[in-house]
């Protein structure tokens, strides 16, 4: 077991620096950003001044070795804009992306894995073609036009829920019903295959010709072996869930990680960019981490892996 969680603590590491790595040099092929610090009729002179001040102006590889050894310090330098440290700003901002990434996952599980569970259950009914066809529709539908179609109803139209921002709970119905669509619908088909899947068990009809009532026969015998692969299901969609909140915090201007990052990126502020990806990597790998290792504690096979 020692073996295994050294091997994935290794993962680890490596998922975060080759994030880094990839976004580092990707980012540098938006251009200069120091043009964006100073006025358009600056002189030639005061740009190469500038982007000395910056370190632009030496070779990319010396800035890319600097960058990784400044960050493994956790220093990722100050912002270009507001020449403030660049990871805690994106520190700051992670408690609100926190809060919508959990609400909407919190949703997905309330009405997926009941929906899923029934769909199993009353297989090829009317229900199940309903549940079925809502989990393909929910997948289908982009998150910023589901975001836009809610605000126009219930915002606009409707006046019952604020366009957008932060700070109540009511501010957060409408941001995490539409972050929460897709897992909803991935939870919900997985959910149903997995308990297809042990409904056919030998053991499932053993207990249900022995009279065993229908619910403890599914809560107790199929929902609760069919929950391994919905756990790690559960951990990745966290994670994805916490880097697919960039679409939604912008269009709902929700004050996270994801609409900090989306401004940096417009405006080049390299430092807050990198330190968002750190962070929103970091957070990723460590989330599939753990589920590695409770998958592995449950089943142990997984460690010979």
């Amino acid at each position: 077991m020692l073996d295994f969680i050294i091997k994935r603590l290794l993962q680890v590491i490596l998922v975060v620096f080759l994030a880094l790595t990839a976004v580092f040099f990707l980012i540098r092929l938006s251009g200069d950003p120091t043009a964006l610090f100073l006025p358009p009729d600056a002189p030639r002179e005061q740009i190469e001044e500038y982007r000395e001040l910056l370190g632009f102006n030496r070779p990319l590889q010396d800035q890319y070795a600097d960058f990784m050894v400044n960050a493994v310090q956790g220093d990722f330098g100050e912002s270009l804009r507001s020449q403030e440290d660049a990871l805690q700003l994106v520190i700051d901002r992670l408690p609100a992306t926190f809060q919508l990434a959990i609400a909407a996952l919190i949703l997905s599980l309330v009405i997926a894995i009941p929906l899923g569970v029934l769909s199993a259950y009353k297989r090829n009914s009317f229900f199940d073609r309903i549940g079925v066809g809502l989990t393909v529709l929910g997948q289908a539908v982009p998150n910023f036009w589901l975001g836009l179609i809610l605000i126009f109803f219930f915002a606009a139209q409707l006046k019952l829920l604020p366009t957008g921002g932060g700070g109540t709970w009511v501010h957060l119905i409408l941001p995490t019903i539409t972050l929460a669509t897709y897992s909803i619908a991935r939870f919900t088909r997985f959910t149903r295959s997995s308990m297809l899947d042990i409904l056919r068990k030998d053991y499932i009809r053993t207990a249900k010709a022995s009279g065993v009532p229908t619910f403890p026969l599914v809560a107790r015998f199929a929902l609760k072996n069919s929950l391994i692969p919905i756990i790690t299901l559960i951990a990745l969609d966290l994670g994805t869930l916490l880097g697919g909140a960039v679409i939604t915090e912008v269009v709902f201007a929700w004050p996270g990680i994801g609409r900090l990052l989306m401004q940096s990126l417009m405006n080049r502020d390299f430092p807050i960019v990198l330190a968002a990806v750190f962070i929103i990597a970091l957070i990723y790998a460590i989330i599939n981490f753990i589920a590695d290792i409770l998958y592995a504690y449950v089943n142990p096979q997984i460690r010979v892996k």
